[in-house]
């Protein structure tokens, strides 16, 4: 992406990244725009800024919505707040099978779509399981010559927790890669990328660079000189696996996020997956599943294990001092979370009066309790009962 820009354009950058709204940021894009040479070398970072700017855009169009309470008269909604315990993006071709997923989890009554890509709002639904709420969000189907809604979808997934791939059973080892890298090229990785730069503006302490990985054929003089041109004389450059200068620069225009990924081949009732297929999520290190969405063979709760791994969450079951059991809807939360980190999530005020806590297993509850303050790190299935 980095495509030797002027002077002019790089400072034009620094007031993107020094901008609060996104109003703001709309207006240091397009400025930033103006100043970009207009030739090959520069395609793919306009293209990537300009969606980037339609999806502000509709973050501001679903801000003044809500101030005007269109929803309720019909205005259309690109944007879905977070409800449950878990957001998760559905996302797909058209035709992958993102309604019948959505009617297989859940209560909501969805009809595929008559029409492909006649869905250009968010659907969103409740899938419940073990007491955990995890909201679905179907998306409008990916295809490129559709930026509007290809925008919508990419600002739904960057909300998201995880993200949901749902494709049909004909898919091909080809498209696949196609769909990963449509993502990639957009800042947002469904793998793990191997090689990764992430950079944080700071006010002091000058160009660090930090993290596992190495910088090929450059040193951390050539990171600052390259930084010191765009006007950043202070940051934390983060660096894993062997990256160039070039992905240094890029990391400047494109916000890099891992989304946890479940990919669903669907209408397995219609044709066979080929082995490559298989072996191409596996490679690429995603939890996947072969089903028959019409005929609903989802494992449900080994999903919800799925989208709790990846996610990195556990369930807390909170028990009332004198009470016989315990509370069935749990309380998520991260991985490493401490007794102190859920006593503020049940009510801050816990912490004030916090004398002790008892902890079980979930397996073996009522027996073998243990006594422990707020430090103590929790694990998933824990029963907590927290007296103050």
């Amino acid at each position: 992406m980095p495509a030797n820009l002027p002077a002019e354009a790089k400072a034009a950058w620094l007031k993107v990244m020094e901008a609060k709204t996104p109003e703001e940021k709309i207006r240091a894009m397009e400025e930033f725009l103006s100043s970009v040479p207009k030739h090959k070398g520069t395609e793919k970072l306009v293209k990537h800024i300009k969606r980037r700017v339609a999806e502000l855009r509709r973050e501001i169009q679903e801000r003044q919505e809500k101030e005007r309470t269109l929803r309720r008269s019909g205005g259309s909604r690109f944007y879905v707040s977070k409800d449950g315990d878990l957001q998760i993006a559905v996302v797909g071709p058209p035709s992958s099978g993102k309604s019948a997923l959505l009617r297989c989890l859940t209560n909501t009554v969805l009809r595929p779509d008559d029409l492909p890509f006649s869905t250009v709002e968010p659907v969103p639904s409740m899938f419940v399981e073990d007491g955990v709420y995890v909201q679905l969000v179907k998306t409008p189907s990916l295809l490129e010559q559709r930026s509007d809604l290809t925008s919508a979808t990419l600002a739904i997934v960057r909300n998201a927790d995880a993200v949901m791939l749902v494709v049909g059973s004909d898919v091909g080892v080809e498209q696949l890669r196609r769909l990963f890298q449509f993502f990639e090229e957009e800042g947002i990785y469904l793998r793990r990328a191997g090689n990764y730069v992430k950079i944080e503006r700071k006010g002091l302490g000058g160009i660090q660079v930090v993290g596992s990985g190495q910088i090929a054929k450059g040193t951390l003089n050539d990171v600052k000189k390259l930084l010191n041109g765009y006007g950043i004389y202070h940051a934390v450059v983060t660096i894993n696996g062997v990256v160039t200068l070039d992905d240094v620069e890029e990391a400047l225009y494109v916000e890099r996020q891992h989304k946890p990924t479940v990919v669903v081949v669907s209408k397995c009732d219609l044709y066979k997956p080929g082995r490559d297929v298989e072996e191409l999520l596996s490679e690429m290190g995603v939890i996947y599943y072969f089903t028959n969405l019409s005929k609903c063979e989802l494992d449900r709760r080994r999903l919800l294990e799925d989208l709790l791994k990846i996610t990195e969450r556990i369930r807390i079951f909170t028990k009332p001092i004198h009470s016989r059991t315990y509370v069935e809807k749990p309380i998520v939360t991260k991985v490493g979370s401490t007794v102190r980190d859920v006593a503020e999530q049940v009510h801050s005020s816990l912490l004030a009066t916090f004398k002790y806590a008892v902890v079980w297993r979930r397996e073996l509850f009522p027996n073998r309790p243990k006594r422990v303050g707020l430090d103590y790190v929790l694990s998933d299935g824990d029963v907590l009962e927290i007296h103050a």
